[in-house]
């Protein structure tokens, strides 16, 4: 069996991929925050100034994939908190329940706590060309809710995909 030798600099030519193929990733903004924040507003409201995250598309066509994680926690029994993404002024998530749900149910002792890690993540067409603002939001339903509970760190990172 004879072995072909390849040429390097033919593979150093590969820069991406065929014209007209989608699917490449134009740009990449992330934020991070490791504040710990909270609230007891019954609406969604911003889960923090330092999670969002500023786009602009190079094109109508593209999509854009936005990943969240975020440190979850809330307080009191009985209450459910509610996460989601924001583009702009429009939920991303389901309505009233937004993208991601930290249910609570009542205990008994004093430890009526729940903590958690979560991720939340949306492939967003957009169709713009124009500025696009991606922020995490929160909602309790009563009692507190927190993003970075003890100094958790949150992230939010928005990808440019070709349409």
């Amino acid at each position: 069996m004879a072995l072909t030798k390849i040429n390097n600099n033919t593979l150093s030519a590969i820069t991406g991929l065929p014209a007209g193929v989608g699917g490449k990733v134009l740009q990449v903004v992330t934020a991070t925050d490791e504040t710990q924040r909270s609230t007891t507003t019954t609406s969604f409201v911003t889960a923090s100034n330092n999670l969002s995250v500023d786009i602009t598309p190079s094109a109508t066509s593209s999509k854009i994939y936005v990943v969240a994680h975020t440190n979850c926690y809330g307080a009191n029994s009985n209450t459910n908190i509610y996460y989601t993404i924001f583009r702009d002024n429009t939920n991303l998530g389901s309505g009233a329940d937004g993208m991601l749900a930290l249910h609570k149910p009542q205990y008994t002792t004093s430890y009526n706590t729940a903590s958690y890690n979560a991720c939340m993540t949306i492939l967003d067409s957009p169709s713009s060309t124009s500025e696009i603002t991606y922020q995490v939001y929160i909602k309790p339903t009563g009692g507190t809710g927190y993003i970075n509970y003890h100094n958790g760190k949150s992230v939010i990172t928005a990808y440019e995909i070709a349409g």
